[in-house]
Parts: structure tokens; sequence; C-alpha cells
């Protein structure tokens, strides 16, 4: 997946994952009553975090890893009319092994 957005310095372009539309019970959970999932794929990533002596240290994940994500940390933006979040690497949580 591709983007036109190349995230600056410790930054990590996500894409949120869908949340269950039903309960375990089978009942329908309308959009208004959803909880933002907290878990996302990377889909680009910026080049590191600048240390206090000039060296760069590089992004620990690469796309097309699935994250955890702290919640209220993000920043949502749109692209071709695709909702994104704009994340700094310290506010992922882990990186999801399937």
């Amino acid at each position: 997946m591709s983007t036109q957005l190349k995230p600056l310095y410790d930054r990590v372009l996500v894409k949120r994952m869908d949340g269950d539309n039903k309960t375990k019970g089978g009942l329908f959970i309308p959009d208004s009553a959803k909880e933002k999932p907290l878990e996302g794929e990377v889909v680009a990533v910026g080049s590191g975090k600048v240390l206090d002596n000039g060296t760069v240290r590089p992004v620990s994940v690469k796309p097309g890893d699935r994250v955890l994500f702290a919640k209220y940390a993000e920043t949502e933006i749109k692209l071709n009319n695709e909702s994104y979040l704009l994340l700094k690497e310290d506010d992922l949580l882990g990186v999801i092994n399937l």
C-alpha cells in the first residue's frame, strides 16, 4: 500500500483496523456506540528520532506491521478519502505477531 505522505522523524502513519460490528451474543453495535479500536497496520514510517548527540535512531516498526497504540495519542488525517492516524513512535505500545 503506497501513500502520498512520508512521515517525518519518529512519526508513523497507521491505518486503523476495523472494529467488530457484533457483540459475542450476536447483537449488532451501531457506529455511534462503537469504541474505536486501538490496533492498526503501519503504512509508512519516518527516518527516525534525532538524538541529543545528533545521531538518528531508526524507527523500530516497518510498513505492514500490526501495532497497538495508546488511546488519544493519534492525529487523524484524511488522504484520498481514506482515514489514517499519524502517531509518534513513543505512542506505540507493541507489535502484534500473528
